[in-house]
């Protein structure tokens, strides 16, 4: 099959992150030819400051050389600029006469710097902070000048002016709002940063507006608007950048603040796409890498031809080290009317944290000194998980901890921009004995891009190499369709927002397309938890699960009539006693649970008894909460029995409709005779004189097992809290079919009282599985509609 022509616009790393994820998807579909402006390979433009301030070289920052290039059969034009797009024909036309054909076009044209239209502007001396050749210019300035004035507070002022400082200028900071790095840090950071910078030589003019360079053919000075003037040799603009979207407009590409795109990173016009910094999706446009990179993985999808949810926004998280200071910022860092503070000031340690609540969820934070909880905070807030007191203190505390990496979970991300989690490192580490941050960067690409996860690598590879440490990486896949387990494959659908079993078999690498009868299952659970509105498609609803009927050895089904609590009436055992005798219905029973089982069912019946019915069917198929059993069939004992059979009606209206890991097996006992065999099942209750006693984790089963104790509660109420947080955690915080007491044995039956008990957290998980059983109900409502 002939390959199609595909060209990237642009040399940089979104769009050359995104031809990179094309690669990996389907490396012989495409001639793939590239144009940058820029006379060099691709390189880490982020890491431009640490080549000023003289960490490192050019050839350090380089990402993909050209024996790169040469492997992967790319064609690279540098320093080669295309200037128009003739979108009828399909071809484009650069600075040097070259027109290229293409099927398929990507622009990743990234930011211009923004010059302040100012008198003087143009004068000789002034110079943008963007690309490699303005890193030598500013050298150069500084082997003739001995003062220069940088415009702009933001992080690029800030680290061009350490650089200057490091090449023995004399530094003047303007800014023209009242603190530094309004758009990442609140004035509480921004002063402690300042004063910090300040004690490094930088000095601060700020709410300055510039109104001129002063000068003849070259810079001498600034002017401002109050009529204060100050003394310079260079000036470095740095108040921002824009989207470099000018030859698109030229092309009819349709723009706005950047190049208009959908969910699939599409343009206005066919087969021409568009990602990165010139990039406006939703509104949106990003400067980030985290979110440019994603916008490639998903944009690799749709030109390979694979399916996929699309892009759907990116969380804004900052974590910088600004002239050796560390500084973190994430989501929305001012409280509005609904929001919460919680924040802590130790200023002479030089630490700040503050963090911004909605409903028990983070919704932002800054740190400034100690930002080991980075990682942390921005799992919670991409996650949306409601943040325990326990977190909240290890977060206010982080820096009394040892280790940071030490008390990170392994499916947390070390690495945002590449979504590279602990356990991935380490078990680089220890299958192919990496030892420096190079190698880790190499092998997981983790710091490879903005790298301010560097020192958390560092961090992570001294933990690995100390006494200390004690983890284990044990491989146990979800299935032979993976190598990932349960763990890693929840972590990454998050991460990478992925919604569908399609989209998770395509961005994980199954081996089989189709799945198994193992992963199938437990993907669709893994989907249903994390994103509540998830409905099943129909293809992937079988019978029993529309109809609640399960199919038998000889081909005939079996149903069974809802009672809740084992209660019925005459009307419904008539409309039974009916539909018996009309469908001929060979068998019927009474269950264990005190249930109507009619069996024997032929399958082109299935629809008219559902109608003739008319009745809710109990589902006794699969991983959901079963009937729970009652000891209303006791006649030996004559205790009170009324309070435990509606306890037990309430709590199965409660979980109907529910997927669990597994089947949930419930016995509630009216009395210490135990008659519903409560103390053998995944969750039992029995009452006595003073209250009701909570059992979980116990099994009837071959090997019987006794539950546990989990707590007494006072009232019916109680109970059903109790009972249905438990129920909830399980769902929340299991693996796919783990049994009860595998999963209490794993976490911990005190963690999960600790839980439970906080009233806060147990509200949080009521109302979680009340959502779902409505949109599990709703689903099922669909489903059934003849």
């Amino acid at each position: 099959m002939k390959k199609q022509k595909l060209v990237l616009i642009g040399n940089g790393m979104a769009g050359m992150n995104c031809i990179e994820e094309i690669l990996k998807k389907n490396p012989n579909m495409f001639d793939i030819s590239v144009f940058g402006s820029e006379p060099h390979d691709n390189y880490n433009r982020i890491l431009l400051s640490t080549v000023l301030q003289g960490n490192t070289k050019v050839e350090d920052i380089t990402l993909k050389n050209s024996a790169w290039y040469d492997e992967n059969d790319i064609v690279l034009y540098k320093g080669e600029t295309v200037l128009k797009v003739d979108t009828d024909n399909k071809t484009l036309i650069t600075d040097k006469t070259r027109e290229v054909p293409y099927d398929k076009l990507i622009f990743a044209t990234g930011s211009v710097p923004f010059v302040l239209p100012i008198p003087g502007s143009d004068k000789e001396g002034v110079i943008s902070f963007r690309t490699i050749e303005d890193c030598q210019k500013i050298i150069n300035v500084s082997n003739t000048g001995k003062k220069a004035a940088v415009i702009g507070g933001g992080l690029l002022g800030l680290e061009a002016a350490r650089g200057l400082l490091n090449l023995g200028m004399e530094v003047d900071v303007v800014h023209i709002a009242g603190s530094l790095m309004e758009r990442q840090l609140d004035p509480t950071a921004a002063k402690m940063l300042q004063l910090e910078l300040e004690k490094q030589g930088m000095n601060f003019l700020l709410e300055k507006a510039t109104e001129e360079i002063i000068g003849d053919t070259h810079v001498e000075g600034l002017r401002f608007k109050d009529g204060s003037a100050i003394e310079a040799d260079a000036v470095i603009m740095a108040v921002g950048v824009k989207p470099n979207i000018q030859m698109a407009k030229d092309s009819g590409l349709e723009t706005k603040r950047a190049i208009l795109v959908n969910d699939y990173l599409e343009t206005s016009v066919p087969d021409i796409y568009a990602v990165g910094e010139c990039v406006e999706h939703r509104e949106m446009v990003y400067g980030l890498v985290k979110p440019l990179y994603e916008q490639g993985r998903i944009l690799a999808d749709k030109i390979c031809g694979i399916e996929s949810e699309g892009y759907r926004g990116s969380t804004l998280s900052t974590q910088l080290k600004i002239a050796g200071i560390d500084v973190f910022s994430v989501g929305q860092f001012y409280a509005d009317e609904d929001a919460k503070t919680i924040s802590q000031y130790d200023e002479l340690s030089g630490n700040y944290k503050k963090i911004i609540l909605k409903e028990d969820k983070v919704i932002g934070a800054v740190l400034f000194g100690d930002t080991q909880p980075g990682n942390k905070l921005l799992d919670i807030i991409s996650k949306q998980k409601v943040i325990t007191d326990e977190e909240k203190m290890l977060i206010l505390h982080a820096s009394d901890q040892t280790s940071q990496v030490a008390s990170m979970e392994q499916t947390e991300l070390i690495c945002n921009c590449n979504a590279v989690p602990k356990g991935t490192i380490i078990e680089a580490c220890q299958s192919q004995g990496l030892t420096t941050v190079e190698e880790v960067k190499q092998c997981t690409k983790a710091s490879s891009a903005c790298g301010g996860c560097k020192p958390l690598v560092t961090d992570l590879l001294m933990y690995i190499q100390s006494e200390d440490f004690d983890e284990v990486i044990v491989q146990e896949p979800m299935c032979s369709c993976t190598t990932l387990t349960d763990e890693e494959i929840v972590s990454q659908m998050q991460v990478r927002n992925l919604a569908s079993i399609h989209d998770v078999m395509r961005e994980l690498g199954w081996s089989k397309q189709e799945g198994c009868s193992t992963c199938v299952p437990a993907l669709q659970y893994y989907l249903g938890m994390i994103y509540p509105e998830y409905e099943l498609n129909k293809e992937s609803l079988f019978i029993n699960q529309r109809m609640n009927a399960t199919k038998q050895k000889d081909g005939t089904f079996s149903l069974t009539p809802q009672s809740y609590g084992g209660v019925t009436n005459a009307a419904e055992l008539r409309k039974i006693a009916n539909v018996v005798e009309k469908y001929e219905i060979p068998n019927v029973a009474i269950t264990s649970e005190q249930r109507v089982h009619l069996f024997g069912v032929k399958e082109d019946n299935l629809k008219d008894i559902w109608r003739d019915l008319d009745l809710q069917l109990s589902s006794t198929f699969g991983n959901t909460v079963q009937n729970i059993k009652t000891c209303i069939g006791e006649t030996v004992c004559t205790c009170e029995k009324h309070h435990a059979l509606q306890l037990a009606v309430e709590l199965e209206k409660k979980t109907d409709y529910l997927v669990t890991p597994h089947r949930i097996k419930m016995g509630v006992s009216a009395c210490m005779h135990n008659g519903a065999g409560s103390t053998t099942k995944d969750i039992g209750v029995i009452q006595f004189d003073r209250g009701w006693e909570i059992y979980v984790g116990g099994s009837s089963g071959r090997n019987a097992l006794p539950g546990q104790l989990l707590c007494v509660a006072d009232s019916e109420e109680e109970v059903i809290g109790i009972i249905i947080g438990f129920i909830q955690y399980y769902r929340e915080t299991a693996k796919f079919a783990e049994r009860t007491w595998d999963w209490i044995s794993r976490v911990n039956l005190l963690h999960i009282r600790e839980v439970l008990f906080d009233k806060d957290l147990r509200e949080q998980l009521i109302e979680s599985l009340d959502n779902d059983a409505y949109q599990n109900r709703k689903a099922l409502e669909k489903s059934v509609q003849i």
